[in-house]
C-alpha cells in the first residue's frame, strides 16, 4: 500500500528522486527558472485553488468558490494534485496526502510547467510587464486591503472589491499593464506633425486637400477616445469621484488579471505540456523502484484520461487529455524541435486550430453536442471547425462578454456597449444588473449597458441611481 508524504522517509525519497528528475530535465532539454517545492496540506490547497494565490484580498466571494469546490471534491469530481506558479523563482504546493508515487509524477508535471511558463510568448509577456514575483506582490496587496478595511470600514473597502472582481475579467489583452492615460487636447496638438513650407504647398496644390487646423482648443475631450475594453483600467483612471485607496484596489484586480491570463488563454497547451514531459521523464527514469513507478504511471493514466468513469462519454474536454494527445502527436509527425517552436509561439485559439486534425478529432472521439429540453443529449457535429470552436468560445475575451466603455457624458455618467457581434451571444441580464449596481456604487453616477438579451433582442441596462 502507498503511504503519504509526510513521513520523514517518504519526504527525504522524494526529495531524492526529485532532484534526479530535474538532473534527467536538464539532459532532456528543458529550460525553467528555478522551482521552489513545497508540501502542504489539502485545506492549504483548496485555499490556494480558490483564491488562486496562497495570500490575496479577502472577499465573500471566494467563500462561496470554496464551499462549491468542497462539494465537487466531496463528490468525486475535482482533486488537486498540485498548484504551481509561474515567476523567477516558480513556486509549486504538493498535497502532502498525495502517495510517494503520485507527488514523484508532479515534480516532473511541474517541471514541464515550468519549462512552458518560462518559454511561451504569452508568459514571457507579463513576466516583462510584471516581474517574476507574483506571490510577494499579491501579499502586499492583501496588506494593502487589510489596511484599508482597518481605516475605512469593511462594508466601503467591500463594496469596491465587489466591483472591481465582478469586472476581474475586462482587461484589454493587447494593451500594456502599466499604460499612461489618455492624451489631453494640448498634447494631441503639441503631437501633431509640423509641416515644412514645402509640405505646406504640396498639401495646398489643385486635388488636394486643403491643410487646415484640425484642432479646436474649446472642444471638449471625447472620454474615452474610442471603445475602452480596459474597464478595470478605465474606472481606476476615469471614476469621477474615485479615491486613491479605491483605485489602487482596481488596479490590483487588474495586475492579477494579467497574470492570470496565460494560464487561461494557453491551458490546454500547459496542461498537455506537462503532461508530456510527465510520462516521458517517468519513462525514462531508470532510478525509480519498480513499483513506484507503475503506481505513477497509473496516476498518470487517471490524470490523462478522456472519460468522467469507465467508458461513460464526457461532455466537457480535459484539457490533460486533449493537449496531451496533441503533443504526442506532435512531437510523433513534426520532432521534438518544431514541438518546442510550436509551445514558444501559440495559445490554445492558435494550437487547436492549426493542430487539433481531422484524424485526432475521431481518434478521441470529439463532438458537438446539443442539450434538448426534455433533457436527452444529442450529437450535432464532428466538424473539424465546428469542434475547434466548441472547445474555443469559452475561453474567448476571458470567457466573459465583450464590454466597452462607450462615453462619459458631459454630466459624468457613463455609457457601456456590448460588441455582441464579436463575441457571439447575448449576456444573463440579472446579471448584468447586479454588476451594474457594482459599478454605479464606484462610478457614482448613472450607468447604462447597451447589449441584447439570450435570444438577442436589445435591450438596456441601468445602474441604479446613486
Amino acid at each position: 500500500m502507498c503511504t503519504t508524504t509526510n513521513s520523514p522517509e517518504t519526504i527525504e525519497a522524494l526529495k531524492k528522486y526529485s532532484a534526479q528528475i530535474e538532473d534527467l530535465a536538464h539532459k532532456l532539454g528543458l529550460d525553467y527558472y528555478p522551482v521552489d517545492f513545497e508540501l502542504v496540506p489539502n485545506n492549504f490547497m483548496m485555499e490556494i485553488a480558490v483564491y488562486g494565490l496562497p495570500v490575496r484580498m479577502h472577499h465573500w466571494s471566494f467563500g462561496i468558490r470554496y464551499i462549491h469546490q468542497l462539494i465537487r471534491q466531496g463528490m468525486g469530481h475535482s482533486r488537486i494534485f498540485e498548484v504551481m506558479f509561474p515567476g523567477d523563482p516558480c513556486r509549486a504546493y504538493l498535497v502532502n496526502g498525495n502517495t510517494l508515487p503520485e507527488n514523484t509524477l508532479v515534480t516532473a508535471h511541474v517541471l514541464g510547467h515550468a519549462d512552458f511558463s518560462k518559454n511561451n510568448y504569452l508568459f514571457a509577456k507579463f513576466m516583462e510587464m510584471a516581474g517574476g514575483h507574483i506571490l510577494e506582490q499579491a501579499a502586499a496587496r492583501a496588506h494593502r486591503i487589510e489596511t484599508a478595511i482597518q481605516e475605512y470600514g469593511q462594508e466601503r473597502v467591500e463594496a469596491v472589491l465587489d466591483a472591481a472582481l465582478a469586472l476581474e475579467p475586462h482587461i484589454d489583452i493587447n494593451r500594456e499593464l502599466h499604460r499612461p492615460l489618455y492624451p489631453t487636447n494640448k498634447e494631441k496638438r503639441d503631437a501633431e506633425p509640423q509641416f515644412d513650407a514645402f509640405q505646406k504647398r504640396f498639401r495646398s496644390l489643385p486635388g488636394e486637400k486643403m491643410f487646415v487646423e484640425q484642432s479646436n482648443p474649446g472642444k471638449r475631450q471625447m472620454i474615452p477616445p474610442q471603445p475602452e475594453y480596459d474597464l478595470l483600467w478605465f474606472i481606476a483612471n476615469y471614476a469621477p469621484d474615485l479615491e486613491g485607496w479605491e483605485r489602487d484596489i482596481f488596479l490590483a484586480v487588474r495586475e492579477e488579471s494579467f497574470y492570470f491570463y496565460p494560464v487561461f488563454a494557453c491551458q490546454i497547451m500547459n496542461e498537455g505540456w506537462a503532461s508530456y514531459w510527465h510520462a516521458r521523464l517517468l519513462r525514462e527514469a531508470d532510478f525509480l523502484p519498480h513499483d513506484l513507478y507503475l503506481s505513477a504511471i497509473k496516476a498518470h493514466s487517471d490524470v490523462v484520461r478522456p472519460y468522467a468513469a469507465e467508458r461513460q462519454l464526457a461532455l466537457a474536454v480535459n484539457p490533460y487529455h486533449l493537449g496531451f494527445s496533441m503533443w504526442e502527436d506532435i512531437v510523433e509527425k513534426k520532432g521534438l524541435d518544431n514541438a518546442r517552436r510550436i509551445m514558444k509561439e501559440e495559445d490554445d485559439f492558435s494550437f487547436v486550430r492549426n493542430y487539433l486534425t481531422k484524424d485526432l478529432i475521431q481518434k478521441l472521439e470529439l463532438f458537438v453536442y446539443e442539450a434538448r429540453n426534455d433533457g436527452d443529449i444529442r450529437i450535432s457535429d464532428n466538424d473539424v471547425h465546428a469542434v475547434h470552436e466548441a472547445i474555443l468560445a469559452p475561453k474567448f475575451n476571458f470567457g466573459a462578454p465583450r464590454i466597452a466603455a462607450n462615453n462619459m457624458h458631459v454630466d459624468g455618467s457613463l455609457q457601456l456597449i456590448h460588441d455582441h457581434q464579436t463575441d457571439g451571444r447575448g449576456v444573463d441580464l440579472g446579471r448584468a444588473e447586479r454588476v451594474l449596481e457594482y459599478i454605479g456604487r464606484v462610478w457614482r453616477r448613472p450607468v447604462t449597458l447597451h447589449t441584447v438579451g439570450e435570444r438577442g433582442e436589445a435591450r438596456v441596462v441601468t445602474s441604479k441611481r446613486v
